[in-house]
């Protein structure tokens, strides 16, 4: 009988009275206050007179911009963060209720909820303080940076769960947040505020310290807990912003300051018409056709004159760039040419582009109308009628230069590979080229720059501007070639011209050569390049090859 009991004795404590002496223990640990005679105070110690153990324990502390010259000391930002903190607090707490409350009302009602609210929602009254910070400059058009972010908050986020008619709160206490974001702001756009897109990116795993409390007490210092949430947020939350993975937060709409880039080539024919009208005094015309798409400031292509031809006929060829085959219009327009005077227009008509298919070639017949109103009356007289031949050929969506490379990897090291890639790379396309600016050119009797683009005789010019060593063009000018420009070269110069007296009216500040095979075959490049015959000066083109 003693056995028994002692054997009963010792399993009785074992399952009952070593959780009760876990729970007791715990909520001594975690209610009991240390007696405020035993705090010692802190040992303050100046710098100068430290070891060289403690200052290296210390360097961590130590504010980026003072260890790193690339970082830059944000003082006056700090300061405005301080005096927005208070406002800031409520527009983000206000944000964050709008955006929880939709997700607390999916669980109202299922596993036994009845409700989850807010009870208080304050981030503090310490601000995030930046300790650092550095711009990067790059050749694409947007703005690149990667602030310091330390943030030790006071924040009092209390939530309540009624559960069973039981009231649960939560709260989070001494949040601490150390992170090195990179913040790209891009594309960089003339309207207010000047970029339409915020890309967010953590180029490190980022310092996240937090307390829990649940029904009063901290469940972080339950052993092992801490570390296990820790290891989930470097998992799960930290691992989804990591660099190459970014976060997108969108400003402007994307249809409003979309840049808008070639997608494909319109082949017109202008073939023939008929039945045009009179608007000599013999009885004849002299026509000639002006076609165009619509959302373009390029000048109007045309035919050439049929001296005195009711019924001409051109089977004249044009290539035209489309940048939005769903919306864009093709314009066909006839005037009567003469020698003295404004063209007489004998007529127009409009092709939407979205009633063509791709690679497949379309024969219209259309009516020549006075005017794109149809219901007017005067659009019944007979205006005669235009033949032409369209097809929209779209660019090759697939980078050329991912196909060379796996066919150079494949042929291994075959005496033909050169030619092989010549005739992969074989067919028309367009060739697109973005003068973007230039930097110190300096003339010798004045700053008055313009770029001068030489291709095969083909001379495209940018506006001038006037007294700079900057100019920023941003003008954009296209070629549109029936082979690729393998070995070839473009000729881009650096000009300034006189406005006012004539003497010394033209120089040149600088002038390069590209050649164009790297564009060929990796699609395109973004570069600032030296100008040649100048001390310092710089232009920046972005050059595009689009294959059809």
């Amino acid at each position: 009988m003693g056995f028994l009991s002692s054997v009963l004795g010792v399993l009785g404590f074992g399952f009952i009275g070593l959780p009760i002496g876990l729970l007791v223990g715990f909520f001594l640990f975690i209610y009991s206050k240390p007696n405020d005679d035993q705090i010692e105070e802190p040992l303050v110690t100046p710098l100068c007179e430290l070891d060289t153990i403690p200052l290296f324990d210390l360097l961590p502390e130590i504010p980026l911009w003072v260890k790193n010259p690339d970082y830059e000391r944000v003082d006056w930002l700090n300061r405005f963060l301080s005096d927005m903190w208070p406002y800031l607090d409520k527009a983000i707490c206000a944000n964050v209720r709008t955006t929880a409350q939709p997700i607390f009302d999916e669980y109202s009602g299922k596993f036994k909820i009845e409700s989850i609210e807010f009870e208080n929602l304050t981030l503090g009254t310490l601000p995030p303080t930046i300790y650092g910070i550095r711009v990067y400059e790059t050749n694409e058009n947007q703005l690149v940076m990667e602030p310091a972010l330390r943030w030790a908050g006071n924040p009092n986020i209390v939530l309540v769960l009624k559960l069973l008619s039981f009231r649960i709160t939560v709260q989070l206490v001494d949040l601490q947040i150390f992170a090195a974001p990179r913040i790209t702001l891009k594309p960089l756009v003339p309207t207010f505020p000047c970029f339409a897109t915020m890309v967010v990116s953590l180029m490190e795993r980022p310092h996240v310290d937090f307390g829990i409390k649940i029904l009063g007490g901290d469940i972080m210092s339950i052993p092992g807990l801490y570390q296990f949430i820790q290891k989930c947020i470097t998992k799960y939350v930290a691992g989804i912003y990591i660099w190459p993975q970014t976060y997108e937060i969108p400003i402007l709409d994307a249809s409003s300051v979309a840049i808008k880039k070639p997608v494909g080539i319109l082949h017109v024919k202008v073939v023939r018409a008929s039945k045009l009208l009179k608007k000599d005094f013999l009885g004849t015309s002299d026509p000639y056709v002006k076609l165009s798409l619509t959302g373009e400031k390029l000048p109007w292509k045309k035919t050439t004159v049929k001296k005195k031809n009711l019924n001409p006929e051109w089977n004249e060829n044009f290539k035209l760039v489309v940048k939005e085959p769903e919306s864009q219009i093709l314009q066909l327009q006839v005037f009567d040419w003469d020698k003295v005077g404004g063209h007489d227009r004998l007529g127009m008509q409009l092709v939407p582009l979205k009633l063509l298919t791709p690679h497949e070639t379309k024969e219209f017949t259309l009516d020549l109308l006075k005017h794109t109103n149809i219901s007017d009356p005067k659009d019944m007289k007979q205006r005669g009628k235009i033949v032409v031949e369209l097809t929209y050929v779209p660019f090759k969506e697939d980078s050329i230069k991912f196909s060379s490379v796996s066919k150079k990897y494949s042929r291994k090291g075959s005496g033909n590979d050169q030619s092989s890639d010549e005739e992969a790379l074989s067919g028309a396309g367009l060739l697109s080229v973005l003068v973007q600016g230039a930097e110190d050119v300096e003339g010798e009797n004045h700053n008055n720059p313009y770029a001068i683009i030489l291709y095969k005789g083909d001379k495209k010019r940018t506006k001038m501007i006037r007294k700079t060593r900057d100019p920023a063009w941003n003008e954009e000018f296209q070629f549109m070639l029936d082979e690729p420009p393998l070995h070839e070269k473009i000729h881009i110069e650096v000009m300034s011209k006189r406005t006012g007296i004539r003497f010394w009216s033209k120089e040149s500040l600088g002038h390069v050569e590209i050649n164009l095979t790297d564009v060929v075959h990796n699609g395109r490049i973004n570069e600032k390049y030296h100008l040649i015959n100048s001390k310092r000066g710089v232009i920046h083109v972005d050059i595009r090859w689009k294959m059809i």
